[in-house]
């Protein structure tokens, strides 16, 4: 469908202006606004808004092949984020602790946390409007009580608001970095110390806006690191701490030094010993949560016990490092 004419549908539409800087010098127009828009909006719909020159390059229409300058201004309206009819769904939940302000749960891989505009069913909301009926009543009924989230394959610990003075007393903690997030992760490769710390920046990729980078323009972030134990040369199974809670922060701040996430599609090197191990997501879980209870102020730990498919891939590093090492020996 394409875009309409802003004064057609003034407010079925958000108005966005992007000015081009000189690292999307010579991308095709297109592209560039496919890549800075939100993902409900695809590219054909980008390119059916240019044809009806809807979108403007300083004010005038442009072609969808014309490569934008450094400076250019781009003006367009796109459509409001849909809305997505959740329905609650009797999925089971692992819950680690519950009372009457918050809810601790150990979230599976493969859930998303709220629903996507491709992705209504199945997710953690969907979950909590069947198992809280309270949640039904909320304003934001798209993400009740959530006060973070994981990626889809990360698996791990999370905590739920019950009420929303709840709510806004963790988001308030989140925020302030009050609280203590610990993961555990199998990485690529041997990790070469022990123990440090990765003090790098993150900022939206330039040309895939769905990855992160370190950008040293972006957002401050920080992750405290130890490891556990190597499997010879073939992986490494390491603590992390993060200080700051940046999109993809452990899984770019480990590829950074050479050691990305086994089984992490994205920002994996080569991925090809994760298919060797039968991984099918990226080795990541929330092992720890410390929050202040939002009621009583009280400092709780809440730690979620590990998955069977990360237990496994354990299991079978250990069995090959060791016939590995063997061999070395003879």
């Amino acid at each position: 469908m394409p875009f309409e004419e802003p004064d057609k549908v003034q407010s079925e539409t958000d108005t966005l202006e992007f000015i081009v800087g000189e690292e999307d010098a010579e991308e095709r127009l297109d592209k560039f606004v496919s890549e800075n828009t939100p993902e409900w909006v695809s590219r054909s719909v980008v390119q059916s808004a240019i044809k009806e020159k809807i979108i403007r390059v300083n004010g005038k229409p442009k072609k969808q092949s014309y490569k934008v300058k450094s400076g250019d201004m781009i003006h367009l309206d796109i459509p409001k984020k849909p809305e997505i009819k959740i329905e609650p769904e009797n999925i089971p939940l692992d819950i680690i602790y519950e009372d009457d302000s918050i809810i601790v749960i150990n979230k599976p891989p493969d859930m998303i946390v709220h629903p996507v505009p491709n992705v209504s069913s199945g997710t953690l909301v969907n979950a909590l409007l069947f198992h809280f009926s309270q949640f039904k009543e909320w304003e934001e009924v798209q993400r009740p009580g959530i006060v973070h989230r994981l990626d889809k394959d990360t698996s791990g610990v999370m905590i739920v608001a019950k009420t929303e003075v709840a709510l806004k007393k963790l988001a308030e903690q989140f925020h302030d970095r009050k609280n203590r997030k610990e993961y555990i992760t199998i990485v690529e490769g041997s990790v070469k110390n022990d123990h440090g710390q990765i003090e790098k920046p993150l900022a939206r990729h330039i040309k895939n806006r769905v990855k992160m980078t370190v950008d040293f323009s972006g957002k401050y972030a920080l992750s405290q690191y130890k490891v556990i134990k190597r499997f010879s040369e073939l992986a490494t199974l390491v603590m992390v701490e993060i200080k700051t809670g940046r999109t993809h922060q452990i899984r770019v701040h480990m590829r950074s030094i050479g050691n990305p996430v086994l089984g992490d599609e994205v920002y994996s090197f080569r991925n090809t010993k994760a298919k060797e191990l039968g991984c099918k997501r990226q080795m990541l879980h929330a092992l720890k949560l410390g929050v202040f209870h939002p009621e009583t102020g009280e400092w709780m730990e809440f730690i979620a016990k590990l998955p069977e498919d990360f237990k496994n891939t354990i299991r079978l590093l250990s069995s090959q490092s060791e016939s590995s090492e063997s061999s070395h020996r003879k």
